[in-house]
């Protein structure tokens, strides 16, 4: 009888899993007919609008060479009918003096002839008949103006939809999961010359079960990839303008000191990151929208940062992992620096003169020097001056580490336990930088913070 009930509860928890899986695909199925609604809808929404755009270009060109055709006509008609005219009063000034000869030959009066002849012989001299070009001006050919769009008829009778090319085959033994990042890796499973680029959608989730509802959490689109594998990283960040201080103008990842108080705001970054980017498929919302961590940016119209706290804030919140990212600096830059900071920083609060930001700072005024600051207590660092800088913050761990970008030398780590989340931080005068945001985590850096950033001379903390 046992063995009977434990053999039913298996048939039950197959159904109910089998269940669970028809339930998902149906859900998959009426999603599908949504998107093929939608989807056709869109298109032929753009196929009309693709035609109305030809029809006004033709309708353009044809009032264009209309209007050539009658300027032509005109200045043509024009020259004609001043030769005409021309023309017709030196024919009557002939025919007066051909009567005129005829006369005077048949008169009788010897005596009067020399003089009359005289006359008729220098009117003949000076007859408009005889300065006349009895060439027309201009040709009645009107050849040149004529059009054949024999070719662009053919072409467009030629015109059929592409057909669509087979979807992406994902190769798993050829992706990884390793060092914060996905690399995906695919295949066409049919050779097709005609692909110009890929699209790669994704989202963030740890969800395990069926598919939820595509408003549960926002899209991701990367479009225009070229090859057949991309590599994506946890830890996106823009820099957000809306914090910067208004002597820093902001563009992306990249900042310049203004003397005049110039700035770029943020939207236009935004703007011009996500311009020309195509929805698909129609129905997933948010296309291109940021992390859930990305912060809103603006605060009521005003910079956040002021007076000598010549900052700006990345735009992603840090609330766990590992995360590195690069800045490169304009070495000739009178001051620059590089952390990260509490949101909650002040306005007026500069990076590491507070306990609510960890940072490592060159100064190039007056005398050089490159020190690492929190808690407005610094610790020079006997090391030169990179020019381009490493960060890699292991929030759980409560490690803050800074590198040499090029040759990953530790330059020094900060100890600290993390009671917010962090924002990347950066501060420059009188020069510019660039961030290098979303890359992986170097092996190197990884086992040089294992092996000894504990113990190293360069990470002993402020004191």
């Amino acid at each position: 009888m046992e063995d009977q009930r434990e053999a039913l509860r298996k048939i039950i928890t197959t159904l109910a899993v089998k269940n669970e899986e028809i339930q998902s695909f149906i859900y998959s199925l009426k999603q599908m007919l949504l998107n093929v609604e939608a989807n056709s809808a869109k298109v032929q929404e753009d196929l009309e609008a693709e035609f109305q755009s030809l029809f006004s270009l033709l309708e353009e060109l044809k009032e264009g060479m209309l209007m050539k055709i009658k300027q032509d006509r005109a200045s043509r008609a024009y020259e004609l009918q001043n030769q005409l005219a021309a023309c017709t009063r030196a024919l009557e000034s002939s025919e007066e003096l051909l009567e005129t000869a005829n006369q005077t030959l048949q008169a009788t009066d010897r005596e009067d002839f020399p003089q009359a002849a005289k006359q008729i012989k220098d009117g003949v001299t000076m007859a408009p008949a005889f300065r006349l070009s009895l060439k027309a001006k201009v040709s009645d050919n009107m050849s040149h103006l004529m059009v054949d769009f024999a070719q662009e008829r053919r072409m467009l009778q030629a015109l059929t939809f592409l057909p669509v090319p087979s979807a992406p085959v994902i190769d798993l033994a050829e992706s990884l999961v390793a060092d914060n990042c996905v690399t995906l890796v695919w295949r066409m499973p049919d050779e097709d010359n005609k692909i110009d680029h890929y699209v790669l959608e994704y989202r963030r989730t740890n969800f395990e079960g069926p598919p939820r509802l595509k408003e549960d959490q926002p899209w991701m689109v990367i479009e225009g990839i070229q090859q057949t594998e991309y590599t994506l990283t946890a830890f996106m960040f823009r820099l957000d303008a809306s914090t910067s201080h208004q002597n820093l103008r902001v563009d992306d990842l990249s900042v310049e000191w203004d003397a005049m108080g110039g700035k770029v705001q943020d939207i236009k970054a935004r703007e011009k990151d996500g311009k020309g980017r195509t929805a698909s498929p129609v129905n997933s919302p948010a296309r291109g929208t940021p992390s859930p961590k990305r912060m809103p940016s603006g605060r009521g119209g005003r910079d956040r940062f002021t007076a000598e706290s010549y900052t700006v804030l990345g735009d992603t919140l840090i609330d766990g992992g590992e995360h590195y990212w690069e800045v490169r600096y304009e070495p000739d830059s009178k001051a620059f620096g590089l952390g990260v900071a509490y949101r909650s920083l002040g306005r007026f609060e500069q990076l590491g003169k507070t306990a609510a930001s960890w940072c490592v700072y060159v100064n190039n005024w007056l005398q050089v020097s490159f020190t690492a600051k929190h808690a407005n207590k610094a610790k020079v660092l006997d090391t030169p001056v990179p020019d381009c800088l490493g960060v890699h913050c292991d929030f759980h761990q409560g490690l803050l580490s800074f590198y040499n970008a090029r040759t990953k030398q530790l330059l020094h780590t900060f100890k600290a336990k993390f009671t917010q989340p962090l924002l990347p931080a950066f501060t420059v005068w009188c020069g510019s930088f660039h961030v290098t945001a979303g890359l992986q985590v170097p092996s190197s850096v990884r086992c040089l913070q294992k092996r000894g950033s504990a113990t190293s001379s360069s990470n002993t903390s402020l004191t």
